[in-house]
């Protein structure tokens, strides 16, 4: 986690970007990333000068010799009025026509404007930056974490942002390895991604010796898809903060391009698709429409994360309600093709206010793997009650950051009660085994398939959860007769010696 200090540098930035006239927070995080791009730059191309020094040529220098004013660590130390003039007039038209490193990075800054207003703010922004160590994969990636947390908080825009604590939860359910392919189709500043390169990183770091494993971990492991320009800039810097070398991350339109070379190609896929919008039909791919005809964005995703997965696949995807139980013809469809043809292993309720501020939909994850085959045999279900923030819409830490998110252990029932994500997984990984005897008055537990068809494939938690209800206890009518007998005499004694004690 980054310290106070450093929030407190991005927060005052923050600040100074809206007191100078830039209000949007996206545009105030793209000029950061166009800035840590430069200075990521400038720390490459010091690698090279150091193979240099070695006896090793640099045949593709990011800078060349008369290109040197351009450099992080020499334009930074000059005063604020030539700084400004250099990074608007020199430093951005190179970043545009940029083309030696065969990355993302390098693709997505084709189109990068410059939009600082004034010296003293970019002056401002270059100290900040400067001030973190961010050769600290953690502390970069920490404070890339906390500067998108802002842009979810700034309103509408919070729509690209899933909360960091869910995306964790569902990796560690999903269990990346370093033979996967990793699609996000609806990536926005690549959140999934991201944490599923931390799993792979903390989990499987003897496996990342191997030459090859680290070949495909920087090059072909990680795809994320967006039709939004500043998305795709912000993701692959988020990326690249997180030591992910050259993620694909590229510009597409995932409902309306035909799937065509992506089809049958991810074993994994995590998601959280926009679903607050219908499409048109004349604008959706028919190869979707094929599956399920409707202009429902959360269904033709659905049928989308069917195409792009190989047989084996896995998916843990983010959906609202709705695809729970909705009784349209597609609504019903679609669950009786996750429950019939594919294999669908778990439904797990969020509670309604994990995406607040910015949305109060209730959603859930599920959880499924491609087969086209079949295989669903009891489909595990969690009514998850609490994420370890409030619900309103400030979302405050309900427990010591050590207690919070999936892996906090030895949690008190107490604590639990206001954390549910390390049992979700504590329990996800039992769901073969001693869960499918948990009673349905419990918080997680297991429906057969047979009983899901026999309910038109409804998945709503509420339709197999069981309420438990007090046991009424019974007793003979002339037994409280007699009690009520004795409860009278009990008055009247009373009431008498009331009487006479006022009397005196």
């Amino acid at each position: 986690m980054i310290t106070g200090e450093l929030k407190s540098k991005v927060d005052q930035v923050w600040n100074a970007f809206w007191s100078g006239g830039i209000s949007n927070p996206l545009e105030v995080m793209e000029q950061i990333t166009y800035l840590l791009f430069i200075r990521r730059l400038d720390e490459l191309q010091t690698v090279k000068d150091r193979m240099s020094r070695r006896g090793i040529p640099d045949t593709s220098p990011f800078f060349r010799p008369e290109q040197q004013d351009l450099r992080w660590q020499n334009f930074k130390n000059v005063d604020p009025a030539r700084m400004y003039q250099t990074v608007a007039d020199e430093v951005f038209p190179y970043l545009r026509e940029l083309g030696g490193e065969d990355s993302t990075y390098a693709h997505h800054m084709k189109d990068a404007r410059f939009t600082i207003p004034t010296p003293n703010l970019l002056s401002k922004v270059v100290l900040l930056l400067e001030g973190i160590p961010m050769h600290d994969k953690d502390t970069k990636g920490d404070l890339y974490e906390y500067m998108l947390g802002k842009i979810a908080t700034a309103g509408q825009n919070g729509q690209f942002r899933t909360p960091r604590h869910i995306i964790q939860l569902m990796v560690e359910m999903t269990e990346p390895n370093t033979r996967d392919e990793i699609c996000d189709p609806a990536c926005g500043t690549a959140g999934f991604l991201v944490g599923a390169s931390e799993y792979v990183q903390r989990v499987h770091q003897d496996d990342l010796v191997d030459a090859d494993r680290q070949r495909h971990f920087n090059n072909s492991m990680f795809h994320g898809f967006d039709f939004d320009s500043t998305m795709l800039r912000i993701g692959s810097m988020n990326m690249l903060q997180h030591d992910v070398a050259r993620p694909d991350i590229r510009y597409r339109d995932s409902l309306s391009q035909s799937a065509g070379e992506e089809l049958d190609r991810y074993s994994l896929i995590l998601a959280n698709p926009p679903f607050a919008g219908s499409l048109d039909f004349e604008t959706t791919s028919s190869e979707l429409l094929k599956v399920v005809k409707t202009k429902k964005t959360e269904l033709l995703f659905l049928a989308l994360f069917l195409k792009l997965l190989k047989p084996g696949g896995r998916a843990a995807v983010i959906v609202p309600d709705g695809v729970l139980f909705g009784p349209s013809k597609a609504h019903r469809e679609m669950r009786r093709i996750l429950v019939e043809e594919q294999k669908l292993d778990a439904v797990v309720k969020l509670p309604s206010g994990v995406f607040k501020p910015y949305a109060g939909v209730s959603t859930a994850i599920l959880l499924f793997t491609k087969t086209d085959s079949g295989g669903t045999d009891e489909v595990w279900f969690y009514d998850a009650r609490a994420d370890g923030f409030g619900l309103d819409d400030k979302r405050t830490p309900q427990l010591p950051e050590d207690r919070l998110g999936v892996r906090a252990t030895g949690l008190t029932a107490e604590e639990h009660a206001k954390n549910n994500l390390p049992d979700i997984l504590a329990r996800w990984r039992r769901r073969t085994t001693d869960e499918r005897a948990r009673a349905r008055t419990e918080q997680s537990f297991c429906v057969p398939k047979s009983e899901i068809a026999a309910q038109d494939h409804d998945l709503s938690l509420n339709r197999y959860k069981q309420v438990v209800h007090e046991e009424l206890v019974t007793r003979p009518p002339l037994e409280i007769l007699a009690e009520l007998e004795q409860l009278n005499k009990e008055i009247e004694a009373g009431t008498a010696r009331l009487k006479e004690m006022l009397g005196k």
